[in-house]
């Protein structure tokens, strides 16, 4: 299995790096989770990835540890 590096960007107002990254936490807790992400792999190769909010939480939903392609 390859490993990816997945990451949010959201812009914030804060006072202090420690501020933003809790108010990244907190938007986290209470709303809908984020739908787009920079995904870089392995190579280095960096690509942007925009989610269907739908396909997305089908997704979420389903136990994908049951797959036998995951072990």
């Amino acid at each position: 299995m390859r490993k990816f590096v997945v990451t949010v960007t959201q812009e914030i107002e804060a006072d202090t790096a420690e501020e933003a990254a809790l108010l990244m936490y907190q938007s986290l807790t209470i709303g809908p989770a984020p739908v787009a992400y920079s995904v870089g792999d392995d190579g280095h190769t960096t690509v942007s990835v925009i989610l269907d909010q739908s396909d997305a939480d089908d997704f979420a939903a389903t136990d994908h540890t049951a797959d036998p392609g995951n072990w």
